[in-house]
């Protein structure tokens, strides 16, 4: 899911006065939650009370994740090999140049590097699925 998607949601969101909004899209998930208001009673109705977004300590900022993309059309693979660990898992950190994934692309074994330092906070896509130009691959804040 791209940025644009995420702060369309999050306009909502305050749009409608939503506490909680869940998305499912092509296996993906999403479930955007903020604090909510003090509870009120059925006898003494108050005015609605508006949290600022920052207040809530749960509340994911989707657009500070940066995004490593697919350079080519191919299959990833999350490890060196079958029987090895995957390069990354959601938690890592990573420094620009570590190796996240493999993309196999006519018969070769293309390395994908981070662009940047961060950690990982979403793997995009699953071992052995094949992967177009420019998708997402992995997420990192």
């Amino acid at each position: 899911m791209d940025q644009k998607l995420m702060k369309a949601l999050a306009q909502i969101m305050e749009e409608h006065k939503l506490t909680l909004l869940e998305l499912e899209e092509e296996g993906t998930k999403i479930r955007l939650e903020r604090a909510a208001a003090a509870a009120q009673t059925a006898a003494a109705p108050a005015a609605p009370v508006m949290a600022p977004a920052a207040a809530a300590p749960d509340v994911i900022d989707f657009n500070q994740f940066k995004e490593v993309k697919s350079p080519m059309v191919g299959v990833f693979y999350a490890a060196p090999s079958p029987d090895a660990a995957p390069f990354v898992k959601v938690g890592d950190r990573v420094k620009k140049g570590d190796v996240i994934c493999i993309i196999e692309a006519m018969k070769l074994m293309n390395e994908i590097t981070a662009d940047e330092d961060g950690e990982v906070v979403d793997i995009c896509v699953q071992n052995g699925e094949v992967v177009e130009y420019g998708q997402t691959l992995v997420k990192l804040s």
